[in-house]
């Protein structure tokens, strides 16, 4: 039998061959989760809706099914309604707001045989890069409690860093998979746009910009996760291009030489942190033994155009996700429910003409356009996760007077993960660096359109010639 303290050193992928084994009971892995979530997470502030009961209830009926069969899991507290329980969006407005059906992914989900205990802390509406909801208050890094975990699924990013579960769900519309993942030592892909269902309130959010997976242990949990909850749902718009076999089926498989071009210069000018410039020399040096092909090369994008159109389609998102939940709940959005930046970001929104959102849309199709020739020479382009290591609790708070300065800030953190939700293109963060000071700094891989397979693959060939696993933060409780 596996000591319950050993547990944390297993991947989803090992606790579901425990449990296939009989080696463990899923009710066992759940009370030594939930035991965990107690002892350690009022300091890390992570997850912020607790589903024990529930739990405990389906443990106790558990029958092995799935390949996840009994391995415990967290919902983000944005985008994945679960029939009966509170999805507060980490806003004020909607704290009391009860969902009445489980999303398309929630059911994948279970029917993967994953035991959902709880939701994880989010910022409000998911918009900013950190997790400081007012509603629920920050969330922690495991690696330093003075640092951000990333946002928007920070406490996706907590919680698994922190050993409460394996893997946890999140969703990306400008980063919010990757970062998190950089901020705490985790692997995050986003998967290509339409990969995963949104069904079945939403053929796609954002006009394509939102994508939904997880933050992983293992390159393995995440491409066998991907494999149990992609493919299309009935009456989606559009979907992904089908795989040529099963994601699994790429972990090990030999990536081949791979074209892979690296810069660490932003499409903005912002200036790049040394540590995040130095993890992707290192990143390179790894590559280059691994057999793989280097050349220094960048995209050629307008980047202030490019964060201008963003910038368009994100505040009418904002818009449009705050109005609607005025309808579906039949109350009337004010100021005062809403956290400043959040309300600022609305206005401006509503401001947002019909012909400016499709302008800026065409826009950004036609730079997917240009992106995609890039990528006929190239394989992968590799760049910095972020042009910061984890900044303090704090940065990207606002003035009363500019309550837009916290977005502003969030626009120098952030310029390398964005432009793959515009394109709807694979991209993942991997932990293969932390810097002086112990704090992990991920490396972005971005792969083309419908190309996960060949992610999968660098990074399986990555983890097992630089195994990360076995890193984690020490937490007293």
């Amino acid at each position: 039998m596996v000591k319950m303290e050993e547990l944390i050193s297993f991947d989803a992928t090992g606790l579901a061959e425990l449990v296939r084994k009989k080696e463990v009971k899923a009710i066992e892995l759940v009370e030594a989760s939930i035991e965990r979530i107690e002892r350690l997470n009022p300091e890390l502030n992570a997850v912020v809706t607790p589903m024990f009961d529930q739990a405990r209830e389906g443990a106790a009926a558990h029958r092995i099914e799935g390949p996840f069969s009994g391995v415990p899991f967290l919902l983000k507290d944005l985008g994945a309604p679960y029939t009966g329980v509170r999805m507060t969006m980490g806003s004020a407005f909607t704290k009391d707001f009860v969902p009445d059906h489980d999303s398309e992914l929630v059911t994948r989900l279970k029917r993967a045989g994953l035991i959902i205990l709880g939701k994880t802390n989010t910022p409000e509406l998911g918009i900013l890069p950190t997790t400081e909801p007012r509603l629920f208050g920050p969330c922690r890094n495991p690696w330093n409690l003075d640092r951000t975990a990333g946002g928007s699924s920070g406490g996706a990013a907590a919680a698994v860093a922190a050993r409460f579960v394996p893997m946890a769900h999140g969703n990306d519309g400008g980063g919010s998979i990757r970062i998190p993942a950089s901020c705490c030592g985790l692997f995050g892909l986003k998967p290509t746009r339409a990969r995963n269902p949104l069904g079945p309130d939403f053929g796609d959010i954002f006009s394509g910009l939102v994508a939904d997976h997880a933050l992983t242990l293992s390159v393995r949990d995440s491409a066998a996760l991907l494999d149990a909850t992609s493919g299309p749902d009935i009456g989606d718009p559009y979907w992904a291009p089908p795989p040529a076999r099963p994601f699994l089926q790429e972990v090990g498989v030999d990536p081949g030489r791979l074209r892979i071009a690296f810069t660490t210069k932003t499409p903005t000018g912002i200036k790049v942190h040394e540590d995040c410039v130095t993890a992707v020399q290192d990143a390179v040096r790894l590559c280059e033994d691994l057999g793989h092909e280097l050349t220094e090369a960048s995209l050629e994008i307008p980047g202030e155009m490019v964060t201008h159109a963003f910038m368009v389609i994100w505040s009418a998102g904002c818009a449009w996700t705050i109005d609607g939940i005025g309808l579906v709940t039949g109350r009337r959005p004010t100021q005062e429910q809403f956290e400043p930046l959040t309300w600022a970001l609305y206005e401006m929104g509503r401001q947002q003409s019909a012909s400016t959102y499709l302008l800026s849309l065409s826009f950004l199709q036609r730079v997917a356009r240009n992106i995609a020739q890039f990528f006929q020479k190239y394989d992968v382009l590799l760049t910095p996760t972020l042009a910061e290591p984890p900044v303090p609790l704090g940065t990207f708070d606002s003035l009363p007077e500019n309550p837009l300065q916290g977005l502003r800030r969030a626009e120098a953190f952030v310029p390398f993960t964005p432009i793959c939700n515009a394109t709807g293109q694979p991209a993942m963060s991997v932990p293969l660096y932390w810097n002086a000071e112990g704090l992990p700094v991920g490396v972005h891989f971005i792969g083309r359109f419908g190309d996960e397979a060949t992610l999968f693959r660098l990074a399986a060939q990555l983890e097992s010639a630089r195994p990360w696993i076995g890193r984690h933060p020490n937490l007293s409780g």
